[in-house]
């Protein structure tokens, strides 16, 4: 929409656009407006009750990158559960980085998590990188803590994937698990579940982490597997 636009370009800071292409590499650097994501918050709060956030919702695919940042925090501002699926579901398959799937995060899934585990499932089996991306983000955001199961990290070791944007979120998961469920989550590590880039990724993840015991650093370092490339690098 022209409105939406004009004011994300009335934001816009031109060295931002460069570092944004930079670090998301899969963009069209001509797609990227350059609006810090600080200030698509604001505007994202600003416009939630506005009639013209429903249009602007309506109206896929956006052109710009900016667009699609603001596209998600409006969904997560969504307060009624379906309807913040349904607007979910026709949002995912057009997020095409990884920038823009992150930044959603519905706040309504955190008071209907048992509805929310169906729609998990369905996201981290889609063969479309992004949406299997935020299926696993939302199992880890939500399922970690006081509402964990041990069958919950059987949904991320089914995912075989072959793409970078995947398999990091795998191992990002896991190495969250590491330092919240130590116990169900080290048997995954120690029967050879993952596959080789995850597991020593998941290692290298867990060893950085300030929740993971000095203890559990050194026993993790005893189960990295040698001699594969990490193609993260």
């Amino acid at each position: 929409m022209k409105q939406i636009e004009e004011m994300l370009f009335a934001l816009q800071d031109k060295d931002y656009a460069a570092l944004t292409a930079r670090t998301a590499p899969t963009l069209d650097p001509a797609t990227i407006i350059g609006v810090r994501v600080p200030q698509v918050r604001a505007l994202a709060k600003s416009l939630k009750d506005d009639p013209v956030v429903e249009l602007f919702l309506a109206e896929l695919p956006h052109r710009y990158y900016d667009e699609n940042m603001l596209h998600g925090l409006l969904v997560s501002e969504i307060k009624d559960f379906d309807t913040c699926i349904d607007a979910t579901e026709r949002f995912l398959p057009y997020v095409d980085n990884w920038a823009v799937c992150d930044i959603m995060s519905p706040k309504v899934f955190k008071k209907n998590k048992e509805k929310l585990v169906p729609k998990i499932r369905e996201w981290a089996a889609s063969e479309r990188v992004y949406t299997c991306r935020f299926g696993l983000e939302m199992l880890m955001s939500h399922f970690l803590d006081e509402d964990f199961r041990p069958e919950y990290l059987e949904i991320p070791a089914a995912v075989q994937s072959e793409e970078y944007y995947v398999n990091m979120m795998i191992a990002w998961f896991f190495a969250t698990a590491l330092a919240k469920q130590w116990d169900s989550t080290i048997p995954y590590l120690v029967d050879g579940r993952l596959g080789d880039w995850v597991h020593n990724k998941t290692i290298q993840k867990a060893i950085e982490s300030y929740r993971i015991t000095d203890e559990q650093k050194t026993y993790l370092r005893t189960l990295k597997r040698t001699g594969k490339k990490d193609s993260s690098k």
